[in-house]
């Protein structure tokens, strides 16, 4: 009898399926008294550094903070890179993502995902006097986008044609528009908007219209924590039916920053 649980023990080892009975996550979370939130730390305004406090803020940080708060636990905050993301929430090491994760089947395969709570336009920054003016220009040419992203999946999926660069950091992606070594750089309308004002005097840059394509953003939760993921949706309906949601927008995208955005969108559920 031990032989043959020995050899049954082997087998799901082999085909890599787990034996270990996954704990409850929600009851882990409140027993421990703290929300693990994965988020990237280099990603204004979502989540970023404050040079001043040199802690970690932005709008990615104040939701999933709102999320603890309704949970009634502490929000611990884990900086990732963009392509650890899935991988960290699946080994357990952080208990939610809010990290500008945005959604995809092949993404939708592998976790969960809140009610939307961002909804991004995925835009194409180029050079003013390129003479580039529609996406369909780009093909044959080279475009960056950040490692591991959804921007560099949908440059692939939307534009194949185009030779796709991928960088680190969009720091790097963006220097790589701007030394003219690609002629195209796909990330967040909000992220280019930015840059795009920082470099006017410089390098005078210009936004294409027509977004690449557009995404719901969600928090990225565990598969089969259902408890879990129906508080972290009910937190975030909350927020929207309070006039919350829309506060914390306006307070990193609202007239008063360079973005001057105003809020089009509802937290609702993500439905592919």
């Amino acid at each position: 009898m031990m032989s043959l649980r020995i050899l049954v023990l082997g087998m799901a080892l082999a085909a890599g399926v787990s034996v270990t009975a996954r704990a409850d996550e929600l009851a882990d979370v409140k027993a421990r008294g703290t929300l693990i939130c994965g988020t990237l730390g280099t990603a204004e305004p979502f989540s970023f550094q404050d040079p001043k406090t040199r802690e970690i803020v932005g709008y990615d940080v104040d939701m999933c903070g709102k999320v603890a708060e309704a949970l009634g636990v502490k929000l611990e905050l884990k900086p990732i890179a963009v392509e650890a993301r899935i991988p960290e929430l699946l080994q357990g090491r952080v208990d939610i993502l809010a990290a500008n994760l945005g959604w995809s089947k092949e993404r939708a395969q592998q976790i969960d995902y809140s009610y939307s709570y961002f909804v991004s336009q995925q835009k194409m920054l180029v050079a003013a006097d390129s003479g580039i003016e529609t996406l369909d220009q780009l093909a044959g040419h080279k475009v960056s986008a950040l490692k591991g992203s959804s921007s560099e999946q949908g440059v692939r999926r939307e534009i194949p044609e185009a030779e796709t660069v991928t960088f680190q950091d969009s720091s790097s992606a963006f220097l790589a528009l701007i030394q003219g070594k690609v002629d195209g750089f796909c990330a967040s309308e909000l992220i280019l908007v930015k840059l795009r004002k920082q470099a006017e005097e410089s390098a005078p840059l210009a936004i294409i219209e027509k977004s690449v394509f557009v995404e719901p953003w969600g928090l990225g939760i565990r598969k089969g924590e259902t408890a879990f993921k129906g508080e972290v949706d009910k937190a975030l309906a909350a927020l929207e039916a309070s006039g919350e949601a829309d506060r914390i927008f306006t307070k990193w995208f609202g007239p008063d920053t360079v973005y001057g955005l105003k809020r089009d969108f509802r937290i609702e559920e993500i439905k592919g």
